[in-house]
């Protein structure tokens, strides 16, 4: 599989207003910090919409984002999560018990509630907790997003999309149908969705209104790939241990997310991290060009344009290749 030195990446900023010069505080906060300068309650909504050991890095992706949350201040019952919970504990995998999003990471899954396991990760599911609407709900732990006027929201999905569509059957105008009642509703004061996933942004591109409140950005535009990381193979670039034969991460989610663990999100508003980070992979932005400083964005594009990135379309392939490749060894 060759090895690209630097992708494409197209970030879709859809609004603005109100939200994206906000600091992460509204979300992360450390521990010790008191909470009286922060009006609302923070909720989160992560979402890993896959299952089987070749989509490792879609769950790797959702446990990162939970670690990330946790330590910024969340509580445990004010964050949502939903993955099929086949991964850690899968045969395939090398290290039992243990999820990483990064050849060097420690491990993310310990402590990651299971909301929605197994089949209880549906769509169905995902709209109800997203309204607050208990009484739809099918299985799972009952958690929802049960919001008020003045709360703030972050929705995080990561799976595979085609044109209008994330997974098998969350389809763009259902989504922006459930957003539009939310707001409606009068149950939050801002809202960001982060999306992951191939021709992501065709699930709000002209079909989001912009006087909703609500942020979003996306791995791709509505005709383009997104891209998997830290995948196997190459024989350069940063690649997971020897023993994975999977992608550890996708390149857009392990952006925003190792720019969050290197930088002071109660000094970071949302579109400084796109400015610094997500913003950086769009057109011909060559790292090489880049002088690389411990801890600063250019070294975090240092080290993921050396990594081994593949389509999200081809990791599944290169998981299945790698694994007939070793058996016939």
């Amino acid at each position: 599989m060759a090895r690209l030195c630097f992708p494409v990446l197209v970030q879709l900023v859809l609004l603005i207003a109100g939200v994206a010069g906000g600091p992460w505080q509204e979300f992360l906060r450390p521990q010790s910090d008191v909470d009286n300068d922060v009006v609302g309650t923070r909720w989160a909504v992560l979402i890993a919409g896959s299952k089987g050991f070749e989509n490792y890095r879609h769950q790797a992706d959702v446990c990162h984002a939970y670690q990330i949350l946790k330590k910024g201040g969340l509580k445990d019952e004010n964050i949502v999560v939903f993955m099929y919970d086949d991964i850690a504990n899968n045969s395939a995998n090398p290290r039992p018990g243990v999820i990483i999003n990064h050849p060097n990471g420690s491990d993310v899954y310990a402590g990651v509630p299971k909301d929605y396991t197994g089949n209880d990760v549906n769509v169905n599911n995902f709209l109800a907790v997203l309204l607050g609407d208990k009484s739809a709900l099918t299985g799972g732990s009952g958690k929802v997003v049960d919001s008020s006027q003045d709360d703030h929201i972050f929705v995080y999905y990561t799976d595979h999309g085609g044109p209008g569509v994330l997974g098998e059957s969350l389809f763009a105008s259902d989504l922006v149908a459930t957003l539009e009642k939310k707001h409606a509703a009068g149950t939050y004061r801002s809202l960001v969705f982060y999306v992951e996933s191939c021709e992501s942004g065709s699930m709000f591109e002209g079909l989001l209104p912009a006087n909703i409140s609500i942020y979003a950005t996306t791995a791709s535009n509505a005709t383009e790939d997104s891209w998997a990381t830290y995948c196997p193979g190459g024989g350069q670039g940063e690649a997971p241990p020897p023993e994975f034969m999977t992608c550890l991460g996708d390149l857009y989610s392990v952006s925003w997310m190792e720019d969050s663990d290197a930088h002071n999100l109660r000094n970071e508003s949302f579109e400084l991290q796109y400015d610094n980070t997500l913003d950086l992979f769009m057109g011909s932005s060559d790292p090489a060009n880049h002088s690389a400083t411990v801890g600063s964005t250019d070294n975090l594009l240092m080290q993921l344009s050396s990594a081994v990135h593949v389509h999200q379309r081809d990791a599944d392939l290169l998981y299945f290749w790698h694994k007939v490749r070793i058996s016939v060894i």
